[in-house]
């Protein structure tokens, strides 16, 4: 059986943060291991630049753009949550992060195409 506060949009708000968060943190050593091939030389980067045209890689790229954007929109929303007066309009702001989120990640897709 769900809790009752499990079944709140805000508790969505906040599953979706901390998975965004674990989804860029398993990013981090690819991008670390890109930047390495950066610093080795461009034959290497080449290659890897190439491999970044294949069009499966770019819907990657703008999931990732899309985990950056809600983390990014969904933390300045904890921050609001924390330092402001409670506000009524809490799920009103979930909506927005993850409204200005997915506006984003589509900027980032159409620039990309």
């Amino acid at each position: 059986m769900i809790k009752p506060h499990r079944n709140h949009p805000l508790w969505y708000a906040y599953i979706v943060h901390r998975l965004s968060g674990v989804g860029l943190a398993l990013f981090l050593p690819a991008h670390f291991y890109v930047l390495g091939l950066a610093l080795k030389g461009t034959a290497e980067m080449d290659v890897f630049l190439n491999w970044t045209e294949i069009p499966l890689v770019k819907v990657a790229e703008v999931g990732l753009v899309f985990l950056l954007a809600v983390h990014f929109f969904g933390g300045l929303r904890i921050l609001a949550v924390e330092f402001l007066p409670w506000s009524p309009r809490q799920k009103t702001y979930a909506a927005m992060a993850a409204a200005v989120s997915f506006f984003v990640a589509s900027s980032f897709y159409m620039n990309a195409i």
